[in-house]
């Protein structure tokens, strides 16, 4: 069996496509398997004024605090979660990050870091203008995660 990874990025959205001769008991697990990771993914309910929102996670930048409430950051906008940071943090994928006391990321969203010596280093997301900054504290973290990317990107 081939398998074969592509990233396009001028893709609206990921796809997977599975080919095969015939629907073999393997293709049959390898289908069921991709199926449940999907519906596994955690969908959560976020808020504005009192509308509801239904937002798949991937679509996430990152989470942070302002005042006493927690927003979740798409890249056009931003919602309220009803979720703590620290819970969140037990049950988001592994590839969100704690990048600072007030902020969360997705890191297969990060375009580029500007790493600062002295103070907390900017992240920007591709195709966006939003950008959150990372504490000295967790920088090494960041990194981390950033060369662990490759297992969870699509």
């Amino acid at each position: 069996m081939k398998i074969k990874l592509e990233i396009d990025d001028t893709l609206s959205e990921d796809e997977i496509t599975i080919r095969c001769s015939q629907y073999s008991n393997q293709i049959q697990q390898i289908h069921a398997f991709l199926t449940q990771a999907k519906e596994s993914l955690p969908h959560f309910e976020f808020y504005k004024g009192n509308e509801e929102f239904f937002l798949n996670i991937e679509e996430l930048l990152f989470f942070e605090t302002s005042e006493e409430n927690v927003y979740g950051h798409t890249s056009d906008d931003a919602f309220q979660a009803k979720l703590r940071l620290y819970e969140l943090e037990n049950i988001l994928p592994k590839y969100f990050v704690r990048v600072s006391k007030s902020c969360i990321l997705n890191s297969l969203h990060v375009h580029s870091i500007d790493r600062k010596l002295n103070t907390s280093s900017l992240v920007q997301f591709k195709d966006t203008h939003k950008e959150v900054y990372v504490s000295r504290l967790y920088y090494k973290l960041l990194k981390e995660k950033m060369k662990e990317r490759k297992l969870y990107e699509k």
